[in-house]
């Protein structure tokens, strides 16, 4: 039986953590009986850093005349990214940049049309909402009309990022440029319609109150029920370091409410198949821990991020590493697309042979976590 707004607010601020994780483990086995957690093997590269937005949580964004600005080709991102991607095993990129009057929906339609038709083993998995709409409104076009151009061109999956808190008094405290109200929601649902699925994410651990979180799972839910366009939910918490907004936000979060975010939505989510933990956004030992709390997906190797490598959290790992951690934490890996269809599985497969390119380079770095 659905669990109501109301039981619900009153579960997510009340009810013990033990008595969320039973619930929520019991509603993902009903779901997916089998042990399985999937991950993908992808890349988070983006095209431009220069952004006009000024969202106040993030680190990465540049003006365009800073020194360090840049804004690169389609043919040049394509072929710098993709070739990379291509020797480093990846099979998703999900590609991203910033907003600024120069990115034109012509722009993401050509490097929808370079990577499908030089790379048509890799998936492109691009675009946040934010960017589809500016490149809608630069181009004197609807964002409805912005997407079709996209689909036309093989695009068939968008990513979830730019959701922050589906509340627009947060919109307005902590990204009052971005789109409008009810603007990511209705651009993906608009997705939805045409034949995209994405996924949907949370950003919380700021200026968030429990009825902000409540009114973001709600609207979800609703627009689930409607669309069936949503594969997965994936919360992660606001990192600080190095934004406008750790003026205001003094600490992280903490693991107790990653983990009860994630058994909640499990609950509430009820229309999800697919909840997402992450080792990346939360550290990898907080991210095994995780997937004890109802999630039964960890996510993909990353490679290539920059948003949170600009707040000085670096976490790395390769698709060795995903299978080691996924085994840790009691749970048998399985690689997924971006579809979330299962393409392979490793009974009896303890390590797998890594590109150079797909290995890890890097120590992590992750001094969030220690506050």
């Amino acid at each position: 039986m659905r669990i109501s707004f109301e039981e619900g607010l009153r579960l997510f601020q009340f009810a013990p953590l033990e008595e969320l994780q039973e619930k929520a483990q019991k509603a993902r086995f009903e779901k997916h009986p089998k042990p399985y957690v999937t991950f993908v093997l992808d890349s988070n590269p983006n095209y431009t850093n220069i952004c006009d937005i000024d969202c106040n949580f993030c680190a990465f964004y540049r003006k365009k005349s800073a020194k360090d600005a840049y804004f690169k080709t389609a043919a040049e991102t394509i072929q710098e990214h993709f070739e990379f991607a291509k020797k480093a095993g990846i099979k998703t990129v999900l590609l991203q940049g910033g907003v600024h009057e120069e990115i034109t929906i012509d722009y993401l339609v050509e490097l929808v049309r370079l990577a499908i038709k030089n790379y048509p083993d890799i998936h492109p998995h691009f675009f946040s909402a934010i960017e589809i709409w500016n490149a809608a409104k630069v181009s004197g076009i609807t964002v409805k009309e912005a997407l079709q151009a996209l689909w036309n061109t093989g695009q068939r999956t968008l990513p979830g990022g730019g959701a922050e808190v589906l509340s627009e008094r947060v919109r307005l405290a902590i990204s009052p440029k971005k789109i409008g109200p009810n603007g990511w929601l209705d651009l993906h649902t608009t997705a939805h319609d045409i034949g995209f699925k994405t996924t949907a994410t949370m950003m919380y651990g700021h200026i968030e109150e429990p009825l902000d979180i409540m009114n973001h799972l709600e609207a979800l839910r609703q627009a689930q029920d409607q669309t069936h366009g949503f594969s997965s939910f994936i919360p992660w918490s606001y990192k600080k370091t190095k934004t406008a907004l750790r003026r205001q936000v003094t600490r992280w979060a903490g693991k107790e409410a990653y983990f009860r975010i994630l058994a909640f939505s499990r609950i509430y989510l009820d229309n999800f198949s697919h909840i997402g933990s992450s080792w990346f956004s939360e550290g990898k030992e907080i991210g095994m821990e995780s997937l004890k709390y109802g999630a039964d997906d960890f996510g993909g190797t990353i490679l290539e991020e920059n948003v949170h490598r600009a707040t000085d959290f670096i976490n790395k790992t390769d698709h060795n590493g995903m299978l080691e951690m996924i085994r840790k934490a009691g749970f048998d890996p399985a690689q997924r697309d971006s579809f979330y269809n299962i393409t392979r599985t490793y009974e009896n497969i303890n390590s797998v042979d890594v590109p150079l390119e797909g290995r890890v380079h890097e120590e992590d770095s992750m001094p969030i976590l220690h506050l």
